[in-house]
């Protein structure tokens, strides 16, 4: 290529970068900034903290000391089917993000051409061999903010990874204490109906010895069978736990290894942090805010179209009619063009498109403070269900302790005593056995509690 020619390949394509140069000067997209006062220290209702120790910091490992649920915890994260599309989602968002990035390199192609205008002279051919790119110069960030719209997909496809584990996280260990908590009632079932049995004799002998009447007795067989009869739902209620466990584990359905509920403790150190904290620990909080900066970018997208885009091709390769000059120096050819592309009949359009991305993105900035509303409305929930239940916990234990002396006094009299008669001893073991069904229960909202509040705070994922 000659020199004259490079000169005025320079001179065409050298003014057009000098204008992009200018253009880029000028901000057409905008910074994503997150609102400063987007969580204050309200968000927990009555709960002020200002110490950032969080429970959500411990990984579920250390939470969950119980060797046999950190067993099945693990089973779950390997297996889960919902977990695993998770991780196909981040594949899809992955590929995109680096197609993203392959925007910024121009596009090639290749092109040859061979023309003969008579078969019997190779001389009065055209021939052809080039090739070909266009890049299109992200004047106004348009690429730019497609990428990190690309980006914030990809991160909200992982955060949407991380928010199915601590939930994964939450329900395998919710149901697990819930399967050792129907044992628990099952035991104490069987072991009161036992009791009852013995009644049932008891009331038998006191009826042949003229103590009781016989109703007395047949009160004894019905209360019997009352405590009977709840048998065949506890042992319901353990089968589909069982198999709601093993469908969380990605396994098919079959019974559970597991401990006592008694060996259970229940964590007492339950720091929440600071409700800015789920920010950066509770994954749908931040998957709502990758949404918004991902319809950000979009709406800084939209905005690029008002302006003209800046397209250089450039072409080179051989060039020459007659085959046997065809690889000569002479046959060397090249060009390098700089364009502008000013939209002029597509305003309308383009003002569509801007209206919608913002209407769009005005939605999921609503989405991003809802989720954090629903973050700080579960974590007050779950300190209260804690402390609810702490607190029926030692008044529970008093109750059984004067329901079995109740128990026990009003039998003792009916032996002795035309005092009382069998209906009061009903009565004192109907409210014994209620109570030590709900002494579980006690413990199992307090378990659960410490669970929900675990993955409120964004606990689960680490």
């Amino acid at each position: 290529m000659s020199s004259g020619n490079k000169n005025k390949i320079y001179g065409s394509i050298l003014p057009a970068l000098l204008l992009a140069c200018i253009l880029s000067s000028c901000k057409v997209t905008q910074q994503y900034q997150r609102s400063p006062d987007i969580a204050d220290n309200k968000l927990y209702r009555d709960v002020t903290a200002n110490d950032t120790a969080s429970i959500a910091a411990i990984s579920w490992k250390q939470m969950f000391t119980d060797t046999i649920l950190q067993s099945l915890i693990q089973e779950g994260i390997s297996n889960n089917p919902d977990l695993k599309i998770a991780v196909a989602r981040i594949k899809q968002t992955e590929a995109n993000f680096r197609q993203s990035q392959l925007a910024y390199l121009p596009g090639l192609n290749a092109n040859a051409t061979v023309n003969f205008s008579k078969p019997s002279d190779a001389q009065a051919g055209n021939n052809k061999v080039y090739a070909g790119a266009s890049w299109e110069a992200d004047i106004w960030g348009k690429l730019k903010s497609s990428k990190r719209a690309a980006m914030a997909a990809l991160l909200q496809s992982d955060a949407y990874k991380r928010e199915v584990q601590t939930q994964l996280v939450a329900n395998i260990a919710i149901n697990y204490y819930a399967l050792l908590a129907y044992d628990a009632q099952l035991q104490i079932t069987l072991k009161t109906l036992d009791n009852r049995k013995q009644d049932a004799e008891t009331m038998k002998l006191l009826k042949e010895s003229d103590v009781v009447t016989g109703a007395a007795v047949v009160q004894s067989q019905a209360n019997r069978y009352s405590v009977e009869v709840t048998i065949p739902d506890l042992k319901q209620n353990i089968r589909e736990t069982e198999n709601s466990i093993c469908q969380l584990l990605g396994r098919e359905s079959g019974s559970i290894t597991r401990d006592s509920i008694n060996l259970q403790q229940v964590a007492t150190n339950l720091n929440t942090g600071i409700p800015s904290q789920l920010l950066a620990n509770r994954p749908d909080v931040q998957e709502a805010e990758y949404q918004l900066r991902y319809y950000f970018e979009l709406t800084n997208v939209a905005r690029t179209y008002f302006y003209p885009s800046l397209t250089i091709t450039a072409q080179g390769g051989l060039y020459n009619t007659g085959l046997s000059q065809f690889f000569s120096a002479t046959s060397i050819f090249g060009n390098i063009v700089g364009g502008l592309t000013q939209p002029i009949f597509n305003n309308g359009l383009n003002n569509q498109r801007l209206k919608v991305a913002k209407a769009r993105q005005e939605e999921f900035l609503v989405t991003f403070r809802q989720s954090l509303l629903t973050a700080g409305q579960e974590v007050s929930n779950a300190l209260f269900d804690y402390q609810a239940a702490s607190d029926k916990v030692n008044d529970r234990v008093q109750q059984i302790f004067y329901l079995q002396k109740s128990v026990d006094y009003t039998k003792e009299l009916l032996k002795y005593s035309s005092a009382t008669n069998y209906t009061d001893v009903l009565t004192s073991e109907q409210s014994l056995l209620a109570a030590q069904l709900s002494s579980i229960s006690d413990k199992l909202q307090q378990l659960q509690a410490v669970v929900v509040l675990y993955r409120s705070l964004g606990g689960g994922w680490k």
